[in-house]
């Protein structure tokens, strides 16, 4: 956004205020939450310096001042942002959080994690490439999800480590303690007909503070640039960069689908029902958090707010220019295989060839991607269940175990290729343009 800077500030600077004076309540009102519940002196003086804090940010904001991101950190942002940055990034935050889950469980560290990343918010909103893209009408949702996805993943996570130590010490979990039957009328409906209530009147006041982002009727000879799907597509609209429609649009979700139908036939940890649990269900907790944090939500953040026009990384200061162009050269295994390895032209059958010998030239000439994918997936499952998943074969025998770890096997085909792409620029491991079939 290359517009009047000096009108971005004008229009920016009533919106800060408002939002460093909401941050000040709610530090203020954290404070007072703790003297009142007689916690040690220094963490209600805490949060109340934070709260002032946020007032001079807001007396700044409403005096046409807000304070700024540094330019140098923009452009180092920037810089360093990439595809692999970002999920390397991802991979890293869940592996942290992972191990160091009893460390940012605790309450204040959960706290004061959430007053940087608002602070982080208001001063990267003063920045206009920036606030063009995370106040977009579509996008404000996706910025209260994240809030809230980082906020249930914290309570959920507490449980668990809570009910860890209480198991480890010989206790019942939490929620034994709280078992009681309560009745369907009044409390649930009671209790159900108050959230409704509560939401119809934050949806009306959504409605009348932000318009819907309606635009023109849809024609085929002007389309968005970037075109993008709903939200909750993001993560599928990705995989199309790295696979093939079929596959990334067919396959792939039928494959969610059915790992999702299949776990309670392939499950035989029968602990943790009814209770957030981590260390009684480590596999099942990091395979899940992998796949929905990392392989799910991450790629839709990245398709929300770092997918520009023509479908470009750009980063997060960053100006969406149009005309933007990276020139990739994506190669197949069989053109690296044949021509830069062996050094001669892809095999081709002769013009005049029946239908079985050009079946046959093709498999010859895509003969190195069937094998890889063939020790991927009928030699690795083995390998696996005779080493490191050994325990998990002799509990669940040979066809659960085969059923499991090819579900596995395909969810880490995605970020193995994503890799592939980024790194050698590999295109399709198996490419039979022929008949539509590329994987």
């Amino acid at each position: 956004m290359h517009g009047d800077e000096s009108k971005f500030v004008e229009g920016i600077s009533g919106f800060l205020g408002f939002y460093y004076v909401t941050l000040t309540v709610m530090n203020a009102t954290a404070a007072l939450y703790l003297w009142l519940q007689k916690h040690w002196l220094w963490r209600p003086l805490l949060w109340l310096v934070v709260s002032f804090g946020f007032v001079i940010l807001s007396a700044l904001a409403f005096g046409g001042y807000p304070v700024r991101m540094d330019a140098r950190f923009k452009e180092a942002v920037d810089t360093v942002s990439g595809a692999v940055t970002y999920s390397l990034a991802t991979i890293a935050g869940l592996a942290i959080f992972y191990f160091g889950r009893r460390f940012f469980v605790k309450p204040s560290i959960a706290w004061f994690a959430l007053n940087a990343a608002l602070l982080f918010m208001g001063l990267s909103m003063a920045d206009a490439d920036f606030a063009a893209i995370v106040t977009k009408a579509d996008n404000v949702p996706i910025v209260g999800l994240v809030f809230m996805l980082g906020f249930f993943t914290w309570l959920a996570t507490s449980k668990a480590v809570a009910n860890d130590d209480r198991l480890r010490a010989g206790q019942e979990p939490l929620e034994k303690l709280d078992s009681e039957k309560v009745l369907v009328w009044p409390d649930l409906v009671y209790t159900e007909m108050v959230c409704m209530i509560l939401v119809t009147a934050v949806l009306l006041l959504w409605g009348i503070g932000l318009q819907a982002p309606l635009e023109e009727p849809a024609s085929s000879v002007k389309t968005p640039n970037p075109s993008k799907a709903p939200w909750y597509f993001l993560g599928l609209q990705e995989m199309l960069v790295y696979y093939d429609p079929w596959m990334a649009g067919v396959v792939l979700p039928s494959l969610i689908i059915f790992g999702l139908m299949a776990i309670p036939y392939i499950d035989f940890n029968k602990k943790g029902n009814g209770y957030f649990t981590i260390e009684e269900r480590r596999f099942s907790y990091l395979m899940f958090q992998f796949g929905f944090l990392v392989m799910w939500v991450t790629l839709i953040i990245l398709g929300t707010f770092l997918r520009g026009p023509n479908w470009n990384f750009f980063g997060p200061y960053e100006f969406w220019d149009p005309h933007k162009v990276l020139a990739l050269n994506n190669v197949n295994l069989s053109e690296y295989f044949w021509v830069m390895f062996v050094g001669q032209s892809l095999p081709k059958a002769p013009a005049d060839s029946g239908f079985l010998m050009k079946l046959g030239y093709i498999v010859y000439r895509e003969l190195p991607g069937f094998v890889l994918l063939g020790m991927y997936f009928l030699f690795l499952p083995p390998i696996l269940a005779a080493t490191i998943f050994r325990k998990f074969f002799i509990r669940m025998g040979f066809f659960r175990f085969m059923l499991m770890s090819n579900l596995l096997l395909f969810m880490a085909a995605l970020p193995l290729k994503m890799v592939l792409r980024w790194t050698v620029n590999l295109k399709y491991i198996v490419s039979i343009p022929e008949y539509f079939l590329n994987f």
